[in-house]
């Protein structure tokens, strides 16, 4: 893929699909890149809302289940895709990122055996995940994300990074973490980033611990605890595997005298870490009650 004068092209052919969304802003020069779910049937339905001045939101991608692109906004102009948001020291994302659509039904609910969306239609097993978000405390479904559309959005992602040196890749769920639940656990996010931005094992995102939390051999409270005391709040993480609401992580901070540790938490005790927080330092003590 490429891109000239703020439009995607396909490779060396003619630019994407282009349908002109009103709802757009002031000039821009973006840092990041912020990934959506539609939470709709298609991507065409989506793409009829998000170019009608009732919406008042839009994105610059939109991105259908097989692969196809259609821009909805130059990059170097505000999309209203991210709303009230907040991400390392800065407030209202639109000013600062670009934003992706994938077509997906989001969330699901179990109804007479088959899963369904709020808009009625149904998803057999296998095109389900299911888990607990990393913000919510209880299971449910997910729509998968089919390998064609993750393989385009890969590439669209990876010349924008190119193209404006963005600084990272992140999720709507990062930014607006109370409000939004997108791009999910469905959405395979740590290698989509590390593909994308073609980071160094030393370079890639730290999180960090916010509670209390156990350190186990496997995904789930079954498996034996690596370490007798818990992970105090604060510890430094970095991710190196996800399965289901559970992270594999390494353990960057040195705890009880012990370093080069690895095991498994539930991400929903773990957040990205500012970048004032990713220097090395010992973890802090914690002593209250652990998570999971």
């Amino acid at each position: 893929m490429k891109i000239l004068r703020h439009r995607l092209h396909a490779g060396d052919g003619p630019a994407v699909p282009y349908e002109s969304s009103p709802n757009r802003g002031e000039p821009l020069d973006p840092d990041y890149l912020v990934m959506h779910f539609t939470a709709g049937p298609s991507a065409a339905s989506s793409i009829r809302w998000l170019t009608s001045r009732r919406a008042r939101a839009s994105a610059h991608l939109v991105i259908a289940r097989d692969g196809s692109v259609t821009q909805l906004v130059p990059f170097n102009r505000m999309a209203w895709h991210a709303g009230p948001s907040a991400w390392e020291g800065r407030r209202g994302l639109n000013r600062y990122s670009l934003g992706i659509e994938l077509a997906n039904a989001g969330p699901l609910e179990q109804a007479g055996g088959r899963w369904r969306a709020w808009f009625g239609e149904t998803y057999a097993d296998d095109q389900v995940l299911t888990a607990t978000h990393r913000h919510e405390s209880a299971p449910r479904g997910w729509e998968l994300f089919p390998t064609a559309q993750l393989q385009v959005a890969a590439e669209a992602a990876s010349e924008l990074v190119r193209k404006y040196d963005l600084l990272d890749v992140i999720g709507h769920d990062d930014i607006s973490p109370h409000r939004k639940v997108d791009p999910g656990p469905a959405f395979p996010m740590e290698s989509f980033r590390s593909r994308v931005m073609g980071r160094a094992a030393d370079t890639e995102p730290v999180y960090r611990t916010t509670t209390s939390l156990n350190l186990r051999a496997g995904a789930g409270t079954h498996h034996d605890r690596v370490l007798d005391r818990a992970l105090p709040p604060g510890t430094r993480l970095a991710v190196l595997d996800a399965h289901a609401a559970w992270r594999r992580v390494d353990v960057l901070d040195v705890v009880d005298d012990e370093m080069d540790l690895q095991g498994w938490v539930h991400g929903h005790y773990v957040e990205r870490a500012p970048a004032t927080d990713r220097a090395d330092r010992p973890a802090a003590d914690g002593e209250a009650p652990a998570r999971v």
